[in-house]
């Protein structure tokens, strides 16, 4: 088995660590700099650049399947990147590469497992969320992400199986907000803060894993797991695994007027993802049910 993985950061490591030994991992990979780190995890790197369409002509009929990691651009309201994967993707495998890679290419059904953003649903007004709900995004950062859906499930449609998970705020031992809490910055009162949602990394990596395994073709799967927190708990999850003080609570409007617009558009969404789909259909176990769980020591 070919996996391809594109945009090989903390949870396409995760992933290759655990297909490790059970498959050949590529990774596109447009940083000479990350060569050796991707090597050390057992990944075969690819240079090429999701903006620059010509160097991807490397990766056509290269694997089985693929996990689009990779982030849209930070700006515009479309993903050209995916585009442009996508079109890359398509094409045969040169004849210069042997008439066995694309043989290869050619008779084996394709698999494409995409990491997308609850982001796309919109402000829910802290409703609870299953995968039925229409896609609402307004903001630009989540129409960029709803693009690449659209474009990822019109391929699903044409005989890739497609599978896409939208995850919320994605955490780690080494991946949380700790400098806010350090600072101490405030948090919105509990009876006027909005709900939040998170995945450790880890789970994310295994739940992507399932995916390819066992989900439904052009299937949407949440990826969350069940701590069902508003975010200044989780502000006081962090300050207490880092025994710092609990930040200071304001009132809402305080707090947006003194934030950036991009952590703004993070506190006037409020929404509840449920994970029930996940469970019942891939029979998914959370490694970390809860961020205090995953916020254990090692």
């Amino acid at each position: 088995m070919r996996i391809l993985i594109i945009g090989c950061g903390d949870v396409g490591l995760r992933l290759a660590r655990l297909l490790r030994g059970r498959a050949t991992i590529y990774a596109l990979s447009h940083s000479p700099q990350r060569y050796a780190e991707l090597r050390a995890a057992g990944v075969i790197p690819i240079p090429g650049n999701l903006d620059e369409r010509e160097s991807l002509a490397r990766i056509a009929g290269l694997a089985d399947a693929v996990f689009h990691f990779a982030p849209p651009p930070g700006d515009g309201e479309t993903d050209p990147r995916t585009r442009r994967l996508l079109a890359a993707l398509a094409r045969r495998a040169s004849l210069s590469r042997g008439s066995e890679l694309k043989i290869h290419a050619m008779t084996r059904e394709k698999a494409l497992v995409y990491i997308s953003t609850s982001g796309v649903y919109g402000d829910c007004a802290g409703a609870v969320v299953a995968e039925t709900r229409p896609a609402r995004p307004n903001n630009t950062r989540a129409k960029r992400r709803a693009d690449a859906e659209a474009q990822l499930r019109a391929r699903g449609r044409r005989g890739w199986r497609v599978g896409i998970l939208r995850a919320p705020g994605i955490y780690a031992q080494d991946r949380m907000p700790a400098e806010r809490v350090r600072k101490s910055l405030p948090a919105i009162v509990a009876a006027d803060d909005v709900h939040t949602n998170h995945i450790h990394a880890e789970d994310l990596a295994r739940l992507s894993l399932a995916v390819f395994f066992q989900g439904r073709a052009n299937r949407l799967y949440n990826a969350v797991d069940d701590s069902g927190l508003k975010m200044g708990d989780w502000f006081d999850v962090v300050a207490d695994h880092l025994g710092l003080p609990r930040p200071p609570r304001l009132p809402r409007a305080a707090v947006i007027a003194a934030v950036t617009p991009a952590m703004r558009t993070f506190l006037t969404e409020s929404r509840r993802l449920s994970n029930q789909r996940a469970k019942a259909e891939l029979r998914f176990r959370l490694k970390y049910p809860t961020v205090r769980q995953g916020l254990l020591p090692v």
